[in-house]
């Protein structure tokens, strides 16, 4: 099995705001870049979006090491994603999960590799960390874009 190295971010001017997703993706010495925005959203949506387009890049199923800034993913796939779908996608206090859309997409996405999830202290100066932080805030340039009609 392939052994892959991923640093996802997301970010979002705004909150909401156009937002952007940056990727890193890192495999027997070679890197591939990824990156994508949406004019409106929230940056806990382009921090899942981020970790989802990492684990759907992959093409076949892989270890891989995915290195986030965001306790929200780390948190939401590590410990809170069983209790959710226990309780039918609610949180423990009976309210709907937010993003359950982005967690089944990034639980399956997951579910075909073997993820060990590692959080990163964001702006740090991990050289991944950053670079993914880079790509993310392109993508809302294009996102901003997008609004502007350009």
């Amino acid at each position: 099995m392939k052994s892959v190295v991923i640093y996802s971010d997301g970010a979002c001017k705004g909150n909401p705001g156009p937002g952007g997703w940056g990727v890193v993706l890192r495999y027997n010495g070679t890197e591939k870049r990824l990156c994508g925005g949406e004019p409106g959203t929230t940056n806990n949506r382009m921090e899942l979006t981020a970790a989802i387009q990492s684990l759907e890049a992959l093409q076949q199923p892989c270890e891989v090491l995915l290195h986030t800034d965001s306790t929200y993913v780390l948190k939401g796939l590590t410990e809170w994603l069983p209790g959710w779908k226990r309780r039918g996608w609610r949180t423990a206090d009976g309210k709907a999960v937010k993003n359950q859309d982005l967690w089944q997409r990034l639980d399956s996405a997951a579910s075909r590799h073997k993820v060990e999830w590692r959080w990163v202290r964001g702006h740090n100066g991990d050289e991944g960390n950053e670079l993914a932080d880079q790509l993310a805030n392109q993508g809302c340039l294009q996102a901003t874009s997008k609004i502007g009609g350009g």
